[in-house]
């Protein structure tokens, strides 16, 4: 007798082929499996950031559209661009986006600068590396208005440690730093730099901690001094790095907001507005939401753009490091 064979198929036939379909199904639904067991981790942190981030970034671009006001009973209509319109002319809004920017650049810069050296300093060997390192980074551990306060208090014109020591050494102590026009946003820039220092020397740290000693003694033994091999050895392994804290910082240091609000809320005659503090105001003193949330829709494009900038900068680095 002859084993009975499948429908459709011939008695030669090897048998994977008729199982074939069978484990092309069965793998399928361990595919879908798999992929609904994903989902399903993911949704948990996925949620938060729908419904915190994206959903008010939707309800706001509608907004902007609308001349919506902070009102009991709000009643508003759409009307199209023309708060956009009305912001193209607005000289002010424009001008907390010059001063915005001087903000960002300087702050950025000098954190930079000073976080490089001080990094240099803790990858050095001091005594009590540890204690030191702990106490640069006790700015990073304060909250930012309470950071404010406190320099409030060291700027103080008439009890502030900063004029007294000024009087101490026969300059003049009577300065009002945070009220005066000329040193108001220098002011606020070093308070600035201040906070965010230690973030950037904990990551350039971290990269000087990655290089090779062999690279330093081997220049050494060519007779390179330390600035040249600064230039020839640290500088080049620390740059991929440097763009990357300096990009963010710029992004992080343009969205400021509470700090210069709790120094200055923008003054003296809006030397110190910056464009997150002029929209929180016109959105919660003047009670312009629609108006606000078309500032609010640019200083997104702005962000979005320098994130595109950022991002095209590492994905072209990776691809320099991955043919490297």
């Amino acid at each position: 007798m002859t084993a009975p064979t499948a429908p459709g198929t011939s008695a030669g036939a090897p048998a994977t082929a008729v199982r074939a379909p069978q484990q092309v199904r069965r793998r399928g639904g361990l595919e879908r499996g798999r992929r609904r067991e994903a989902i399903g981790l993911v949704m948990p942190s996925l949620l938060p950031i729908l419904v915190l981030s994206v959903a008010p970034l939707v309800m706001g671009i509608a907004l902007a559209f609308t001349d919506a006001r902070l009102v009991r009973h709000p009643d508003y209509e759409f009307v199209g661009v023309d708060n956009f319109v009305r912001l193209a002319d607005n000289s002010f809004f424009w001008d907390s986006f010059r001063i915005g920017l001087i903000w960002a650049v300087s702050v950025t810069l000098l954190q930079l600068v000073l976080a490089l050296g001080l990094a240099q300093l803790l990858n050095s060997g001091l005594r009590l590396q540890g204690l030191t390192r702990v106490l640069a980074l006790i700015p990073w551990a304060m909250p930012p208005v309470v950071v404010a306060i406190m320099w409030k208090m060291i700027y103080s014109p008439n009890a502030g440690p900063l004029n007294a020591f000024l009087g101490a050494i026969g300059l003049p102590d009577d300065i009002n730093w945070l009220a005066d026009f000329s040193t108001a946003l220098p002011a606020v820039i070093v308070v600035g730099v201040w906070v965010g220092m230690p973030q950037t020397t904990v990551t350039l740290l971290a990269g000087l901690q990655q290089i090779p000693g062999e690279l330093h003694e081997a220049a050494s033994m060519d007779g390179a001094n330390a600035w040249r091999r600064f230039t020839a050895v640290t500088w080049p392994s620390l740059r991929p790095i440097v763009a990357s804290i300096t990009s963010l910082n710029f992004i992080w240091n343009f969205n400021s907001f509470s700090l210069v609000y709790v120094l200055t809320e923008g003054g003296p005659g809006g030397r110190t507005m910056l464009p997150m503090l002029f929209t929180y105001l016109e959105a919660f003193k003047n009670r312009n939401i629609g108006y606000a949330a078309a500032m609010g829709v640019v200083l997104v494009v702005v962000v979005v753009l320098l994130l595109a900038v950022y991002l095209r900068s590492q994905f072209r680095d990776d691809r320099v490091s991955k043919k490297g």
